[in-house]
């Protein structure tokens, strides 16, 4: 198992040195420039649509998946499908991990908030400026899955009140609500979506971020909620999208994002994968065996799909 586990782990540093030389800039602050694609069809060569880059990291004793995760503002699910034979609780001292903090932007109008509910990621767009804040969440569970559509901020509340679903008080022993304070699952802040009973928030149990955990609602990290919170106001638009396939450009070249289909909603993901492409014209621009190979491993992080052939750009 370690001699595969290396051998993974130089096939990704490989993959992601493309990104490192064509990397977009970040801000001070964490945010991230992007250039959208001045032509609707094709490769543009100024678009700039995967953001960020990949960084290393050396575990430490007493390490887990879940504080590393944590520590680079990652959710769990991002750092076990890249380290999948990685025991989570006690990763080997002294290994070097590629931690995959660069994201293919997903689909949708790029104005306020969209939020892709396979890769359990939430982003933040600032239009005017062509930048982009991306924070990791914790979304609904099968049987009460986090609703797709567009719908805005309606409410916001600092230290708000659990007010118990009927559904559920028998599992928390008939109590109606629970007040603010470390017991309250929606942490310090609430953003309240246009939708009933949904919401954006904090939580008070941090590894449920990267996860499905929730009857519906967007969980965050207790340190992230309150940027998330001061930086959007009410009416700030809120686009829920099913997204498990992305695909971006960098300078020319092709990106292709591909997450697990969490909620079984795509029947074939190679199909679901050609049409996206034939949608953007970009079918013949890109190599079919890297989209099988990205599909089969479902990795979550962008991978250059561009075909090796000369088209004539």
């Amino acid at each position: 198992m370690k001699k595969s586990l290396y051998l993974s782990l130089f096939a990704l540093t490989n993959l992601f040195l493309i990104v490192l030389s064509n990397r977009p800039m970040m801000a001070a602050d964490g945010a991230f420039t992007y250039r959208l694609p001045i032509r609707p069809y094709g490769i543009d060569l100024q678009a700039v649509t995967v953001v960020g880059a990949p960084c290393t990291y050396t575990v430490q004793k007493e390490d887990t998946l879940l504080d590393i995760a944590r520590n680079f503002d990652l959710g769990f699910s991002e750092i076990q499908l890249l380290y999948k034979d990685i025991d989570p609780w006690v990763p080997p001292e002294g290994l070097e991990l590629i931690i995959p903090t660069f994201w293919v932007l997903p689909e949708g109008k790029w104005d306020g908030i969209v939020i892709n509910i396979p890769e359990m990621r939430l982003y933040l767009f600032f239009k005017k400026i062509s930048m982009v804040k991306t924070f990791p969440i914790g979304i609904g569970v099968t049987e009460n899955f986090t609703p797709v559509g567009r719908f805005h901020i309606k409410e916001k509340r600092v230290s708000p009140t659990w007010h118990i679903p009927l559904s559920l008080r028998e599992k928390y022993e008939g109590r109606k609500s629970i007040p603010p304070g470390p017991e309250n699952p929606l942490g310090s802040h609430w953003l309240g979506l246009s939708i009933r009973g949904y919401g954006i928030h904090g939580t008070n149990f941090p590894w449920a971020v990267g996860r499905l955990v929730t009857h519906g609602c967007i969980r965050l990290y207790p340190e992230d909620i309150p940027h998330l919170y001061s930086t959007v106001s009410i009416g700030t638009p809120v686009e829920i999208i099913y997204e498990p396939v992305k695909i971006g450009f960098i300078e020319g070249r092709i990106f292709i994002e591909v997450h697990e289909d969490i909620y079984h909603r795509i029947p074939d993901f190679f199909q679901y994968t050609l049409q996206k492409m034939e949608k953007k014209g970009i079918k013949n621009l890109v190599d079919l065996e890297k989209i099988k190979e990205a599909i089969d491993q479902r990795r979550g992080v962008p991978i250059d799909i561009t075909s090796d052939f000369d088209h004539g750009r």
